[in-house]
């Protein structure tokens, strides 16, 4: 049913925009789009990404790892949204306990309002090592968790666009995420992140495991990450891409 409602929305609308080449893609292969009728702006991505607000900062992360009760020496690993299955929640919690039975100084930080599945559960499934587990609601200030974390990740399902990923990037943090339409524009596998066969939680500690214990790749990845970021998601671009688009439809 909802993809009929898709389909109407595309049939009766003169231009139809896309989060990501990869989500006008798979649209097309759903028979939801016409091959050659969807729009995306630059490389992907709505507002893009302010580089005044989300950039490197060691001191910001340092203040946030102090609130936190995370030292210095510590890996954090940050998953900002909301806290349900869609966003691969259970398999982040599950590879995370894995991952603590091995590396003792391994901090898993989730920023974001619960859904259906509550930190309780995810304290649950971590077991004796849910005192590593920090816990954030809803934050209107995600660039101060991105300046504190080492790796970001995206376990999810579903998404339009990595967001948040491109975002870690700004802040010269790199990605492990699920290889799934709309993350693919946001991650270069290997350069700037990794990515996983969504639901896989071997793969998925395994890619966290790689960073977690090269210090040094973490920082060239999140150093591409950034230029990547700034170079194809700089909100000036985007914005200056989508009033582009308004003067041709108006013309």
């Amino acid at each position: 049913m909802l993809k009929q409602f898709d389909k109407l929305i595309v049939l009766f609308a003169t231009h139809v925009l896309a989060d990501s080449p990869s989500q006008r893609d798979f649209l097309v292969a759903e028979g939801v789009l016409p091959q050659g009728k969807g729009i995306v702006i630059g490389h992907g991505s709505i507002c893009g990404i302010d580089a005044h607000r989300f950039h490197p900062d060691a001191q910001v992360g340092n203040a946030v790892r102090a609130e936190l009760g995370i030292n210095a020496e510590q890996t954090v690993i940050l998953f900002l949204g909301r806290l349900n299955r869609d966003k691969g929640i259970p398999e982040l919690a599950a590879a995370f306990a894995a991952i603590a039975a091995q590396h003792a100084d391994v901090v898993l930080l989730l920023v974001g309002a619960e859904e259906d599945f509550p930190f309780l559960r995810i304290q649950e499934v971590c077991g004796m090592y849910r005192d590593r587990l920090r816990r954030v609601n809803f934050t209107p200030t995600p660039e101060r968790y991105m300046a504190a974390a080492d790796i970001f990740c995206l376990p999810s399902y579903r998404e339009g666009f990595g967001q948040v990923i491109i975002e870690a990037g700004a802040s010269g943090v790199p990605s492990v995420a699920s290889k799934i339409y709309g993350i693919t524009d946001a991650i270069e596998d290997g350069k700037t992140g990794l990515l996983f066969p969504a639901g896989d939680v071997a793969a998925l500690t395994r890619a966290l495991l790689k960073l977690i214990e090269n210090r040094e790749l973490r920082q060239i990845m999140g150093e591409a990450a950034r230029v990547r970021a700034l170079a194809l998601f700089a909100s000036d671009k985007i914005t200056a891409e989508l009033i582009d688009l308004y003067e041709q439809v108006l013309a």
